[in-house]
């Protein structure tokens, strides 16, 4: 594998780093996969800006059940004066910057080394308080009198609750249309769901909002698919498991209609969107700024079951 100083030498032109083809591989037969994510967020001003606040969720946990991050950098420019990392009640790694002057731009770049294997399932670390926290609607999961007749068909229809989250995700995967431009990320799932139309993150809320209105705890995931040009959203639905009685953690797609797999990096995870934007923050200036994004995501290394290995060049 390439170190990471290796391919930071590659951030200025992304477009060189090489990745295995996905669509060769036998995804039923892989034992581990390792992934590179370079991402930028720069934004530019219409003049100079003072006391920039950047808070950013943009690097996975060190662990997340069979998920593990092997190295990461950030990069951030102009320096900043000070940098602080936290870890939040949901376990997401969070980044705190201040700049305290920038002329005209500011950009963070991002790499990121994940590691991955289809032979580790951690159970999940999540307390029962948590558990009702998923429980509880949001501003953007609450539902209205629809969303609740829905709830309760899917719910009556459903054998056991494993059944019932299937049946929720497929609901909405069928009743929602995908496009750009009908909502936005403060979009309530109630509201997208009258508008029938929008993106991973409203399918995400309104599978959600549906799960919670049933019964079933629910919480919301940020992270990245491959082949994706952006960042991408979906669900897990937290249950006993009947075989040992610990916490079931549950992976669903709603906007794709299918289980999450080992093409899904997960980031961070939370009641909703709010929970866990990638970037936000504040600044003193009279005037607004523009955010542009690029990212560039693939995978570097798999090994199959039978021990044979894929790299890339």
């Amino acid at each position: 594998m390439r170190s990471l100083d290796s391919l930071l030498q590659d951030v200025v032109q992304p477009e060189s780093v090489q990745f295995i083809d996905q669509s060769k591989i036998e995804w039923h037969k892989v034992k581990r996969t390792r992934y590179f994510c370079y991402q930028r967020f720069r934004y530019e001003y219409p003049g100079p800006i003072r006391n920039l606040r950047q808070r950013l969720m943009v690097v996975p946990a060190d662990a997340y059940r069979d998920q593990r991050v092997c190295d990461y950098k950030l990069i951030v420019t102009p320096t900043p004066v000070t940098i602080s990392h936290t870890i939040d009640r949901f376990g997401n790694r969070i980044y705190e910057l201040e700049i305290p002057f920038v002329e005209r731009d500011a950009t963070f770049d991002i790499l990121t080394t994940v590691e991955r294997t289809s032979l580790i399932n951690d159970p999940p670390r999540i307390s029962p308080r948590q558990v009702r926290l998923f429980l509880n609607p949001t501003k953007l999961t609450s539902p209205d009198d629809h969303i609740a007749n829905i709830a309760r068909e899917l719910h009556d229809k459903s054998r056991d609750d494993y059944k019932l989250a299937e049946q929720i995700s497929d609901w909405v995967y069928n009743r929602m249309r995908y496009g750009a431009g009908a909502t936005g990320v403060k979009t309530p799932a109630a509201e997208a769901l009258v508008t029938g139309q929008g993106l991973c993150q409203d399918y995400a809320h309104l599978m959600i909002t549906i799960c919670r209105e049933a019964g079933l705890p629910a919480r919301y995931v940020s992270g990245h698919l491959l082949g994706e040009g952006g960042s991408h959203a979906w669900v897990e639905v937290l249950l006993p498991s009947e075989s040992n009685g610990q916490l079931e953690v549950l992976g669903f797609d709603p906007t794709n209609q299918r289980r999450p797999n080992l093409k899904y990096i997960t980031v961070a995870t939370g009641r909703d969107y709010r929970d866990v934007p990638p970037t936000s923050g504040s600044f003193t200036a009279p005037y607004k700024g523009c955010l542009t994004f690029s990212k560039k995501a693939g995978l570097t290394f798999v090994e199959y079951l039978n021990g044979d290995i894929v790299r890339s060049t």
